[in-house]
């Protein structure tokens, strides 16, 4: 079901669809399951990897947004957690209920932060994950090991959600396939069709891979490609005006001696008013992010040595386990988004965090903004946009009480293959039939030969990238060892995909040149 050939027979036999999606991000695959789950046809078009921008490079919460309400969008915090609660439970094998500490260091921030946090669990209403707590300095202390304790006063716990994005982003992809939606990596989009009025009623597109073409049609096409949306834009109408400002944040990642316990740190004032979080993610420790506009965007944005020099400076500052750039497993940089600011702000936060759906005077129907926690709403946004258009039958909305692929299994974190969930008997079946495959990649790592088996067989790995960025996530934890392992993961894809020794060689080379940007 899952393997490229089948959905390749798929839309041979397909030319005409209700739903084409472009973009196979979080929004892209939210919007494709959304359609599916509707009854609609639909398709889904992406370029690179699912995932491969800005949907698997993210702080790795799922969260309403505490920093928001101090900008008074109540109406952004209280959607963020009502989406927070439902993705709990729909990927239940994926978001975790993650308690965060807010170290205090004034009676006076311990007052403000309280209350603020108190309407943050207010709002989660029925769905919240648990009442925020005052706590001593004696507590936060034990708690939290490593960090400072001179000028410290307490601490504020409350929860949020964690998760591993890229891999719930595959398991959404793998969702809409079984509800009948064709989902495809590797697919360049290269046109849209206008008829004579103008109005767009297909795409033209390239599989990547064989390069054959392909012309498609839809009574609704969705752009869904974050920082590249002006791109299609501007392929509908050439003087588009942008709608999109990409924002770069960065992210480290540290083994846990730096955050030993189980709680994350929520730090609310830094030097530049940024929010800094320190939260555990596969037995390591993420820390970010920055906030820098950009004026370009890419596939592979690169870390600025600036916000780099910020996240630790401001790490530092808290911890008392001095961090240098020799303790940085992985560093790693996405791009946000963001909704273009009507004037010339450079101030991120003076820009809206909240999507919007724009409708092009083609049809062209294009979602932007937003963030990975409310993907449902954005696809359900979009979709009804559609429907309202006169451009798809009336049926209501079915992703609140979608399970995900893999949800329902363990959440045992103690054994890594928790994140596959009801997978997991599947990979252990592959290890009972092929006893090899329980080697581990890498002498200091958890993941196993056939995790990447599985990989290619069951979650449309084409690629070494795709494997070690997005399926595996060693690139991300180790990058170090990520490169270590890259021959063995490119000798496992090439029998599995019939490729010869120069392919083979040529990923291995490709995958080394990519982790130069994430060693520091």
């Amino acid at each position: 079901m899952f393997d490229r050939t089948s959905l390749l027979k798929q839309i041979d036999n397909n030319k005409d669809w209700d739903v084409i999606v472009i973009g196979g991000g979080a929004t892209g695959l939210g919007v494709a399951l959304d359609s599916a789950t509707r009854g609609y046809s639909t398709l889904l078009l992406e370029q690179s990897d699912f995932a491969k921008g800005t949907s698997s490079r993210s702080t790795k919460l799922i969260h309403g947004g505490v920093r928001y309400l101090a900008q008074g969008n109540i109406d952004l915090v209280k959607e963020g957690l009502y989406e927070r609660g439902l993705l709990l439970k729909n990927a239940s094998h994926l978001v975790n209920n993650q308690s965060f500490i807010l170290p205090t260091y004034n009676w006076w921030d311990t007052f403000v932060y309280t209350i603020s946090l108190k309407t943050y669990d207010f709002l989660s209403g029925k769905l919240s994950f648990g009442k925020s707590v005052r706590i001593s300095k004696k507590d936060a202390a034990f708690r939290l090991s490593t960090l400072k304790k001179e000028h410290l006063k307490g601490g504020i716990v409350y929860h949020d959600g964690q998760f591993d994005d890229a891999r719930l982003a595959i398991n959404m992809a793998q969702t809409a396939i079984e509800h009948g939606a064709a989902v495809l990596n590797y697919f360049g989009v290269t046109q849209l069709q206008n008829d004579v009025k103008g109005k767009v009623y297909g795409v033209n597109a390239v599989d990547n891979e064989s390069h054959k073409a392909y012309a498609f049609k839809a009574k609704v096409v969705i752009n869904a490609t974050g920082v590249f949306a002006d791109n299609i834009q501007q392929m509908d109408n050439k003087d588009a005006k942008n709608t999109v400002r990409p924002s770069q944040g960065i992210h480290l990642v540290l083994d846990r001696s730096f955050l030993p316990g189980k709680d994350a740190i929520m730090i609310p004032k830094t030097a530049d008013g940024r929010v800094l979080f320190l939260v555990p993610w596969h037995n390591r420790v993420v820390v970010g992010t920055t906030d820098t506009l950009l004026n370009s965007h890419s596939l592979e944005p690169k870390p600025l040595e600036t916000e780099i020099d910020f996240v630790l400076e401001t790490a530092n500052a808290y911890l008392n386990k001095k961090l240098a750039r020799s303790n940085v497993l992985s560093v790693f940089a996405g791009l946000r988004p963001l909704a273009a600011p009507k004037d010339a702000s450079e101030k991120t936060k003076e820009i809206s965090r909240s999507h919007k759906v724009i409708v092009s005077e083609s049809g062209l129907i294009t979602i932007t903004g937003g963030k990975w926690t409310t993907y449902r709403k954005m696809a359900q946004d979009t979709i009804n946009k559609g429907i309202s258009l006169g451009k798809l039958p009336n049926r209501k909305c079915q992703t609140k009480h979608i399970s995900i692929h893999g949800a329902g299994g363990s959440a045992d974190d103690t054994d890594h293959l928790y994140v596959y969930g009801t997978d997991q008997k599947h990979i252990k079946r592959l290890i009972e039939r092929s006893s090899n495959l329980g080697e581990k990649l890498h002498g200091r790592l958890e993941f196993l030969k056939a995790e990447v088996v599985w990989a290619v067989q069951n979650e449309m790995a084409r690629t070494v990238e795709d494997v070690l960025a997005r399926r595996v996530r060693i690139l991300f934890l180790d990058a170090k060892a990520a490169r270590a392992v890259a021959p063995v993961v490119a000798e496992i894809l090439a029998s599995h995909l019939a490729k010869d020794d120069a392919w083979k060689q040529s990923q291995i080379d490709e995958f080394i040149k990519l982790t130069a940007q994430y060693i520091l």
